[in-house]
């Protein structure tokens, strides 16, 4: 049977909290997602939530994409505006949770969830703006653990495609952005990404065909963005050894240490890449860390590499950190969101194209 999350329009559950409030923002952590669940059911179901949600990302040290927190059901009203929170129990187990869960949901929607072991019941914007709050039940603990285990990859990404989208609601300001720079790589390149305010151009190769943007450049917490294409290319680059081989030719030529006796170059470990959807094209992304060829400093890098039909270029993007002294879950996700953010000139409206253009300015030290 063909698994999916069903995004809740039942009626009796719509108004059972028709009195909220949901334009107030959601509040809380984008890493910690609340559990709402009985203590001996939120134990027997523990592995399983965590092999979902507290997937470990190394940093270099190993860092969890969400952290899981249990709340008793009697709890709910103190959390209801958290930005994340499931709510976890059988459907006919007798405990609280899964009294409330039955409380909040009709007799169709419980049959549809007794016959369909992949039957998920998830709502944005219940309690709070930009909130994603997913029901998960099933007639037994063992059938709801084997729900959770078979579409954890679905879950995991509604979390976080949600936390991406409240990221970019807070990232992408018009007040803090650097028009004169989107400006100017549109102008001369046929693209744009969000510059923050913060970010400058620290290199401008139109010869390399290479854009490096830079945040914090010396200090103890660096982001680098870099946008490096290749013209009258073919979908052949898209494979993991072309897009690492890529990489590495282009950090040698331009991540360099000032007195020019080091490079970076992507390690050995904990390099991945798989196949993703990008701004409704194939491309391939890449996380990794990222090391210095004599060592002695490092962090992570993520990356999106894909081919342009339109334009026939080959585009790679990516973006780096450096904070040796700082956890960098979110930073790393940050850093993602803007790289997001990339257009290329045919997926700008006309007013867009006229505003960064217009918002060149020639005097401006980049």
């Amino acid at each position: 049977m063909q698994k999916f999350i069903y995004f809740l329009s039942i009626i009796s559950f719509f108004y059972y909290f028709a009195g909220c409030d949901t334009q107030r923002p959601a509040t809380g952590l984008e890493d910690e997602i609340y559990v709402v669940a009985d203590s001996s059911e939120y134990e027997y179901l523990k592995t399983a939530l965590e092999k979902t949600f507290e997937i470990i990302i190394n940093t270099p040290q190993p860092e969890k994409l969400f952290t899981l927190k249990r709340v008793s059901p009697d709890e709910i009203n103190r959390i209801e505006r958290r930005k994340n929170i499931l709510i976890v129990a059988p459907l006919n187990s007798g405990s609280n949770t899964s009294k409330y869960i039955n409380s909040i949901i009709d007799q169709g929607v419980k049959k549809k969830l007794e016959a369909d072991n992949n039957f998920i019941l998830s709502k944005y914007n219940l309690w709070a703006r930009y909130q994603l709050v997913t029901v998960l039940t099933a007639p037994t603990l063992q059938d709801l653990e084997y729900k959770i285990l078979s579409n954890k990859d679905k879950l995991l990404y509604e979390y976080q495609k949600i936390s991406d989208q409240r990221l970019k609601e807070s990232i992408y300001n018009t007040h803090y952005e650097r028009k004169a720079i989107e400006g100017k790589v549109l102008k001369d390149y046929g693209w744009v990404i969000y510059v923050q305010a913060d970010y400058k151009l620290a290199k401008n190769d139109s010869g390399g065909k290479f854009v490096w943007l830079r945040r914090s450049p010396g200090s103890d917490m660096e982001r680098w963005v870099f946008i490096h294409w290749i013209d009258n290319a073919t979908p052949e680059y898209l494979n993991a050894d072309s897009v690492k081989a890529i990489r590495n030719r282009e950090t040698k030529k331009y991540y360099r240490t000032m007195n020019d006796s080091a490079y970076v170059v992507v390690a050995d470990t904990f390099y991945t890449t798989t196949e993703v959807n990008f701004n409704n094209r194939y491309a391939l992304f890449t996380q990794g860390l990222w090391d210095l060829n004599i060592k002695g400093m490092g962090g992570p890098f993520v990356n999106y590499s894909f081919y342009d039909e339109k334009t026939r270029r080959f585009y790679m993007l990516d973006g780096s950190i450096y904070a040796p002294k700082y956890y960098k879950r979110n930073l790393i996700q940050q850093i993602d969101v803007i790289l997001q953010s990339f257009r290329t000139k045919d997926e700008l409206s006309k007013d867009r194209i006229n505003d960064l253009i217009d918002s060149i300015d020639d005097s401006v030290v980049y």
